[in-house]
């Protein structure tokens, strides 16, 4: 790997990439592959981009993706192929075989961590250029012809980055969005008005199955990551911290609302989300373009910001290659169109998945919503199929 010097405008590439997560690696990869120069600038430090955890259900798409372009030889070795959901409600259980159902799709469970470590090392084995411990601090001139980049490195100097393009997939506080001048997008964000405590387990999964429990005490989710390691996801009153509940409170509630015992262990890691949308339109500004968690943020509830990161990767790095190789400008232009499409489906599932399995702040009757639609899911094929395709599609 390159030095992690930063120096001031000699520092230069076709395309800048902020942020090595899945966007951002699987761009650069893929820019690299087809011979395109360019740079991935990452705030963090390397051991911290290896290791921190996310979402780890990746759609048959992705995974298609990835095959497409030899980087799925990580998640073949170690992922394991998922196509279950467990409800549990005040009515009883009941099991969906989502995998056999619409399309026919399965999940494939694969830690975000691991897949991000899978592209890292491709990366920079290949001798792709990424300097970690490097803040981008706001992108310059993307309405013109030569963009920058101006950044802190590791040793706090101030430095510059130019090039042709940049990709902003730095996350919804990073440098790209912040850099977008007013007026320039339309930012469309909705709050739902529901906490999730977010909950990493050090336990074995306590189903086979994707566990979403509907309770009058609030919703309660299960997830397996590993054979050791547990997602849960503990819905509470918005403004808790993610220290304010003792293990024991949270393992009582978890139990309750999922109507059974658990097997229990340390609780590795905790956060607090609250579920809401964030996407903005249109997804370029001149030679600034978004992507991953820059681009849009979904509540957590269909697990669909991973995929949909992966998927505005491959498309943003075929529209680059074509324009910087080829002269062909086509993709970049229709990019943000795109992307929206499938983001806006994502969205729209989400938001039912939210009304699916929480009495909503605004709605005093969505439970006598919520009770017709377990059933209908329940019950009908035709509904059981809409749901498969929703849920694994992206």
């Amino acid at each position: 790997m390159e030095s992690q010097r930063v120096d001031t405008v000699r520092d230069m590439a076709d395309v800048i990439v902020l942020g090595a997560g899945p966007a951002g690696l699987l761009l650069g990869n893929l820019l690299l592959a087809a011979g395109v120069d360019c740079v991935v600038l990452e705030r963090s430090a390397e051991a911290d981009v290896r290791t921190r955890a996310r979402a780890g259900f990746l759609a048959a798409n992705t995974v298609r993706i990835l095959d497409r372009h030899g980087l799925a030889d990580g998640l073949h070795r170690s992922g394991r192929t998922h196509s279950i959901c467990e409800f549990r409600t005040e009515d009883g259980r009941f099991r969906l075989d989502y995998g056999s159902l619409g399309r026919g799709e399965r999940h494939t469970v694969y830690p975000q961590q691991e897949l991000v470590g899978d592209l890292l090392t491709r990366y920079t084995g290949r001798g792709g250029r990424i300097r970690f411990g490097t803040e981008a601090l706001a992108v310059r001139d993307a309405d013109g012809a030569r963009p920058s980049v101006t950044v802190r490195g590791p040793d706090g100097r101030p430095g510059r980055w130019r090039g042709r393009y940049v990709a902003g997939c730095d996350g919804r506080h990073g440098a790209a969005r912040r850099s977008l001048p007013p007026g320039a997008v339309r930012r469309h964000h909705r709050d739902h008005g529901i906490s999730w405590l977010g909950l990493l387990a050090e336990a074995p999964p306590s189903l086979d199955a994707v566990g979403y429990a509907v309770h009058p005490a609030g919703f309660a989710g299960h997830m397996a990551r590993t054979a050791d390691i547990t997602r849960y996801y503990l819905q509470c009153p918005r403004g808790t911290a993610p220290d304010d509940w003792s293990e024991d409170r949270i393992w009582a509630e978890l139990e309750l609302r999922m109507r059974g015992p658990l097997r229990r262990g340390a609780l590795i890691q905790r956060t607090v989300v609250d579920l809401e949308s964030d996407v903005l339109e249109p997804l370029r500004h001149g030679s600034l373009f978004l992507a991953g968690d820059a681009a849009s943020l979904l509540s957590p509830s269909a697990a669909k910001g991973a995929n949909l990161a992966v998927l505005e990767a491959e498309l943003l790095a075929r529209a680059l290659v074509d324009d910087l190789l080829h002269g062909d400008s086509e993709g970049l232009d229709a990019y943000s169109a795109r992307c929206l499409d499938r983001i806006r489906r994502a969205q729209d599932f989400s938001q039912w998945m939210i009304r699916l399995l929480h009495d909503l702040p605004e709605s005093s009757s969505q439970h006598h919503i919520r009770r017709p639609c377990l059933e209908m899911l329940r019950t009908s094929r035709a509904e059981q199929d809409w749901f498969a395709e929703q849920y694994v599609g992206v």
